[in-house]
């Protein structure tokens, strides 16, 4: 299964490699799918298949594997507006509806969304739910001062938080030295809501519902590849065509 798994993804990558062309600014997603688009990426640059291209990352992580690779990377203050960016997901929806942070990297991730025109998920057909909040938890990161605050106002929206820790069981630091509160729900009624709720609240960063941002999504399986397409009146304002 797992084998499946790891090409049904490179299948997925392929086809998004597809939509990189000379000239494009490029953001690099975090998570094992995404690196698998920054390896392919640095193997059409080595061959001379692309050129020209100036990519932005999501994490520290995925920063040091293209900077290995020698991919070319810029800044925000460079370029601020990206052509397309190429990410994986925690659990989508057939309306391109996410939960993304699994990695940790969900603020670095919707920053670098926002700032795309186009927006392509790639993912193994495991990751695909009807609805949200079947599969993961929503991440949602936190500043460290008032941490047992935040997991008081979870509880208070129905969800059970559980702050993340890493092996040893000491907790897990973003790469904005912050913490990760994972918070499980049975069924999310209204995810609009939600998320307006969290994105209100003093102490929470962001959180990992990424709603109406993803364009497009390549999701493989063993039938195949299948497209599916964002509805684009539902994209935020500043994610429009200039």
């Amino acid at each position: 299964m797992g084998d499946n798994r790891h090409h049904h993804k490179e299948m997925a990558v392929r086809e998004a490699l597809q939509s990189i062309k000379p000239g494009m600014i490029v953001g690099l997603g975090h998570g094992s799918t995404a690196m698998l688009f920054v390896r392919d990426l640095a193997k059409h640059l080595r061959s001379g298949q692309l050129a020209d291209i100036r990519c932005i990352p999501c994490s520290k992580e995925t920063e040091a594997a293209a900077q290995r690779l020698d991919i070319p990377l810029t800044t925000f203050e460079t370029n601020p507006v990206i052509d397309v960016t190429v990410d994986g997901t925690d659990e989508i929806t057939p309306e391109l509806d996410m939960i993304k942070g699994g990695g940790g990297a969900l603020l670095r991730e919707k920053i670098v969304a926002q700032a795309s025109r186009r927006e392509i998920i790639v993912a193994d057909e495991t990751k695909l739910s009807p609805v949200l909040g079947l599969k993961r938890p929503i991440p949602i990161e936190v500043i460290p001062f008032g941490l047992h605050a935040q997991t008081r106002y979870i509880k208070t929206l129905g969800g059970r938080p559980v702050v993340r820790r890493l092996r040893d069981r000491t907790l897990f630091v973003t790469d904005q030295e912050n913490f990760i509160i994972d918070c499980h729900f049975d069924f999310i009624p209204d995810l609009n809501g939600v998320a307006e709720k969290l994105s209100m609240r003093a102490g929470i960063v962001e959180h990992g519902l990424f709603l109406g941002l993803a364009t497009e999504a390549i999701i493989a399986g063993p039938g195949g590849i299948r497209r599916f397409i964002g509805d684009p009146r539902r994209r935020p304002p500043e994610m429009e065509e200039p």
